[in-house]
């Protein structure tokens, strides 16, 4: 299982990783804390403090076709997880481009 589906890079957590050292990924919905924990560890090489989880549901859509039909559909749902990390320690997520 992929843990680690990729961050969330955002003017929000941009603002969070300056002020509180803490970073943001979609994660895979069956991973627990500790897995969270264990991937970003090994994939980044940082030592993480506390890790926050949250669900996101999907939402439902609808749209307006040009023959006066209606599409209707969902997004799909996912979890985010919040990753505070250690002082002194950072990620740099722009480096591989």
């Amino acid at each position: 299982m992929t843990i680690l589906i990729r961050p969330v890079i955002t003017e929000k957590m941009t603002d969070q990783s300056e002020k509180y050292n803490r970073f943001g990924f979609i994660v895979d919905r069956r991973a627990n804390k500790l897995e969270i924990k264990g991937a970003v560890e090994d994939m980044y090489g940082v030592t993480v403090e506390e890790v926050r989880t949250m669900v996101y549901p999907g939402k439902s859509r609808r749209r307006f076709t040009k023959g006066g039909g209606i599409i209707s559909g969902s997004t799909n749902s996912y979890k985010k997880a919040i990753v505070q990390l250690a002082d002194g320690e950072t990620i740099d997520f722009y480096s591989n481009i």
